[in-house]
């Protein structure tokens, strides 16, 4: 086990590199399955989440090396259609693999996928998209179980725009027969990407962005290499903490296009931010304002994954905030560990109610997932004196290097075995 030891207080200078998105490289290892082709994916971000789908890609016979700052994926001899289910448990994202394992053997045998616990999210819309292209479902001994003679395009109507459930079913109908549209299907830059990828593939797929994507099935799929968007919300996370802490700071690579929502509240907030091509430039005095009232919604809305940030932000803000969560039920797990650190923060059903503080102080807290994690670590960076944060096996899951960038900023920040 691993903790952070961090003395705050430090503003934070400097240059960030953002590194891609995690949420765009992950349904893409997922696609490589779909060919014969050797596939490089570059600037791929060093966290566990991308290690695991690796191992599971190796489990199914895919070859996988790392190549510097990219990896080559051949799965030419790929042979096994069940995902292991000691790594399905470990990355929620192995739920992806099943629309192109189904695709490439007809038949895929997956446990029930994990990740962190921050509510329901159930596998429902994904099942039924599958089955609307020809696949029969069944549970057997806590495995999902697919199979199929022949997939078929259809008409896909999604009950709420899930991002996995659209891209798990463009991932199975990419070489189907005939031609499938997914309606209210979610929006995220992350399902353009795959698009992307899927057609430099040699795919046919078209209206990712919009309510209603098109796929025409091909037979075959070649290779390619490929360059991933920008992690917006890394590239959010450092913004924030950046906010906190005040100092200036510039992201490269950050895809500033995809953070409209946030760049706009952190203006509301008082920072001064600067956006130069592909650069977010952020200054902050750390005097901030509350901003009233934020509520996450699908893209191109307040993003979930930076709820947990920004709320902390919102604690060292002079006034008061509402926070509400629209899409994850329990993800204010977060919210207890803020308060041993000083927060005013109450919790009310989905609504989170933040009272500024003049500033947060050292306590020794632990993550309970991913994006909380993070949550904490900036809270930490702008706290008086020491903090100690646990359970960074979370944290890893979608930040590669996270220290040594924060140090890089001037953050006082080290990892250490328990």
């Amino acid at each position: 086990m691993e903790k952070y030891i961090i003395n705050g207080g430090n503003s934070l200078f400097g240059n960030v590199d953002v590194q891609s998105a995690k949420n765009s490289v992950l349904p893409i290892l997922a696609a490589a399955v779909l060919t014969d082709g050797e596939v490089k994916i570059n600037k791929i971000p060093h966290i566990t989440d991308v290690h695991n789908m690796v191992k599971i890609l190796s489990r199914l016979g895919c070859k996988s090396v790392f190549d510097g700052d990219g990896l080559i994926i051949d799965s030419s001899k790929a042979d096994c259609h069940e995902i292991p289910s000691e790594l399905a448990h470990e990355l929620r994202s192995s739920v992806f693999l099943l629309g192109s394992v189904i695709s490439r053997f007809r038949m895929a045998k997956i446990a029930y996928p994990g990740g962190c616990d921050i509510g329901l999210r159930p596998v429902d819309l994904h099942l039924t998209g599958l089955k609307r292209l020809g696949v029969k479902i069944s549970e057997e001994s806590g495995y999902i179980v697919c199979r199929c003679e022949k997939l078929k395009g259809n008409e896909v109507m999604l009950d709420c725009p899930s991002v996995g459930a659209t891209e798990n079913i463009m991932l199975a109908a990419v070489k189907a027969e005939g031609t499938t549209v997914i309606r209210n299907a979610a929006r995220e830059p992350e399902i353009e990407d795959l698009q992307k990828f899927l057609n430099m593939l040699g795919a046919k797929v078209r209206g990712a962005g919009s309510g209603s994507v098109y796929i025409e099935g091909v037979k075959n799929l070649g290779g390619c290499s490929f360059t991933p968007i920008p992690d917006r919300i890394e590239a959010g996370t450092f913004l924030i903490t950046a906010a906190m802490c005040g100092g200036k700071i510039l992201l490269n690579n950050a895809g500033a296009e995809n953070l409209s929502s946030l760049l706009h509240k952190l203006r509301e907030n008082g920072c001064k931010i600067q956006v130069f091509g592909d650069k977010i430039e952020l200054e902050s005095s750390k005097k901030l304002y509350s901003v009233k009232s934020v509520e996450t919604q699908p893209y191109p809305g307040f993003p979930t994954d930076l709820q947990a940030q920004f709320t902390a932000l919102c604690c060292v803000c002079r006034g008061h905030s509402i926070i509400t969560e629209n899409l994850f039920e329990t993800r204010f797990k977060y919210v207890p560990e803020l308060r041993k650190m000083g927060a005013d923060v109450t919790v009310v059903g989905r609504c989170a109610f933040v009272r500024g503080v003049d500033t947060l102080r050292g306590a020794n807290v632990v993550a309970h997932d991913l994006r909380g994690g993070a949550a904490l670590v900036s809270a930490a960076l702008s706290a008086e004196g020491r903090s100690e944060v646990f359970e960074l096996s979370h944290i890893d899951r979608g930040y590669g290097s996270f220290e040594y960038k924060l140090r890089a900023l001037g953050g006082d920040i080290v990892r250490v075995r328990v």
